[in-house]
């Protein structure tokens, strides 16, 4: 019998029974040494009930781990630290490309004219987002530093 649910303590997931599986598999010896002077109907309705017990909380674990995995927050994954860099110089040849398009749509002609040069438009949605971005990047500098200078002498 210990073997048997030694075999179907695997259905629990992995952490929790590498958590509790010699403590559950020592109860059930105890258990077990307990009721071996029982009579073979008191036996089989202790492995009946053995058996259900690890079954339903092989289940219920399994559940409870799969809810806790889809809603919380994993540490595994980091973004690497120039991830703001290059989302940025993304941003900004995004864009450069909707400035563009702006430019070439202005400088069609209706119906029945000639296609005259593309002249590019001005940079103001440009040079309103990058001067965005340098000040925000610039607080966000200073708090760091002040945060970082508070750390250094150990005031919280």
């Amino acid at each position: 019998m210990l073997t048997i649910y030694r075999r179907l303590l695997w259905l629990y997931p992995k952490t929790y029974r590498r958590e509790f599986q010699e403590e559950m598999a020592e109860v059930l010896g105890q258990l077990h040494a307990d009721s071996a002077n029982a009579g073979p109907a008191a036996r089989i309705q202790f492995y009946v009930r053995e058996g259900a017990g690890l079954l339903a909380g092989a289940l219920r674990e399994n559940w409870r781990q799969s809810l806790t995995r889809r809603f919380t927050v994993r540490n595994e994954f980091r973004f690497p630290k120039a991830t703001w860099i290059l989302m940025t110089i993304i941003l900004a040849g995004v864009i450069v490309a909707i400035e563009k398009g702006e430019a070439i749509v202005a400088s069609v002609p209706h119906i029945g004219e000639p296609v005259g040069p593309i002249h590019s438009g001005d940079h103001s949605l440009l040079v309103g987002i990058i001067g965005s971005f340098v000040v925000i990047y610039a607080l966000g500098l200073l708090a760091w530093g002040i945060v970082y200078a508070m750390r250094r002498s150990e005031v919280h």
